[in-house]
């Protein structure tokens, strides 16, 4: 912790600053950098950029897809996805805490035209026998069911996984009754490293993925769609329809083929920091933590003791550590990269201190007061 970091406005603080926010604030790595500035370039919307097709291919490939495109940003894929698998009014059956529906500025209804259809989950995954209730044979009157959609791992339950069974079993009900799946695989290195299989074992029979470069992998920006070639021909006029075209894209490719050569194997060591992060946690008189649950990155702890979300992040940020609020009473942290063991140890006891603080004038739940601190999980 002897290194001093920028804040959220880029100003130095005159203290370390351990950000757990998300995974998305990895910094890009000296070989990034490197790989950037000798990146072979060209225009990607004419397909001349050599090193977009060398990160398509090599992600198709991890994948098990036939082809693959990249997207300036996740938010960007899954609207993508959604614009190529469906036509305005058709349903999308999803868990009501997915991604796409609560943090992506309602571009599922707002661009795409889709209907969001909630269904039972258990830890943000899809039940099978939910799903298949709720896929109902089309009818003039109603919207036409299309599309299930999958998230893996599953952010707001927690960084929780889906194994391979229970892909397959959702998978299979999606086609009995003539639906295409997509999985938002933002975190799905993480779900593949956590069980130790390929990332393409937990995507037997599903239509798209997309997986993110920035989450966890250190890339500046950038995520990837991957499907059928056919899927992809499509998909990629869809990005072109939302400004999405890209010139020299490379330099962002670059960035993209040293995570996929080296970093996904290390995130494993996220998950024991994360283990570590909530078992420390859970010694927190006033916190509430389940470590047994923790499965990759994502540890959500109950604050609402200790004066709510938005005074325990206050009181955070003053210690050095940034965190996300999750109202009404949680708080999330996510490791990554640029979190070491004792900034670990410095988070744990940081939260000590705020909970000590705290306790004797906690009055419940409040709402998020401290710009930047929000809930842009």
């Amino acid at each position: 912790m002897d290194r001093l970091r920028g804040d959220v406005t880029g100003a130095a603080r005159p203290w370390p600053v351990v950000n757990l926010r998300s995974d998305t604030q990895t910094l890009p790595t000296p070989e990034m950098r490197e790989a950037m500035l000798r990146s072979k370039l060209g225009d990607d919307t004419y397909r001349e950029d050599p090193t977009v097709f060398e990160l398509e291919e090599r992600a198709a490939e991890r994948l098990g897809a036939e082809a693959a495109m990249l997207l300036l940003s996740g938010t960007m894929a899954n609207l993508v996805a959604l614009m190529t698998h469906c036509r305005p009014s058709d349903a999308v059956f999803l868990d009501d805490r997915a991604h796409v529906l609560l943090n992506e500025a309602g571009g599922l209804s707002g661009v795409a035209g889709a209907v969001p259809t909630v269904v039972a989950s258990n830890r943000g995954h899809l039940k099978p026998s939910a799903l298949d209730q709720a896929i109902r044979e089309p009818r003039v009157q109603q919207p036409r069911p299309r599309l299930v959609w999958l998230e893996n791992t599953h952010n707001r339950a927690g960084g929780t996984v889906l194994e391979a069974d229970g892909v397959q079993a959702i998978v299979r009900i999606a086609q009995q009754h003539g639906l295409r799946t997509h999985m938002d695989g933002a975190r799905l290195f993480n779900a593949s490293t956590a069980l130790g299989v390929a990332p393409s074992n937990l995507l037997s029979g599903v239509d798209s993925v997309y997986v993110d470069l920035t989450k966890g992998l250190c890339c500046p920006l950038g995520a990837l769609l991957a499907g059928s070639a056919a899927f992809i021909e499509e998909a990629r006029r869809n990005r072109q329809v939302l400004g999405g075209g890209m010139r020299q894209a490379g330099v962002i490719a670059a960035c993209g083929i040293v995570a996929l050569s080296g970093l996904v194997e290390r995130l494993g060591e996220d998950h024991v920091r994360a283990r570590r992060l909530a078992g420390g946690l859970a010694t927190i008189n006033g916190i509430r933590v389940t470590p047994a649950i923790v499965e990759t990155n994502i540890v959500f702890a109950d604050v609402a003791s200790v004066g709510g979300p938005a005074r325990f992040t206050d009181r955070l940020a003053d210690e050095g550590v940034l965190v996300s609020s999750a109202p009404p009473d949680l708080i999330r942290f996510v490791t990554h990269r640029d979190v070491d063991d004792a900034e670990i140890e410095h988070a744990i006891e940081a939260c000590r201190r705020a909970a000590d603080a705290l306790r004797s004038t906690a009055t419940g739940s409040d709402t998020i007061s401290r710009p930047g601190g929000g809930d842009e999980l």
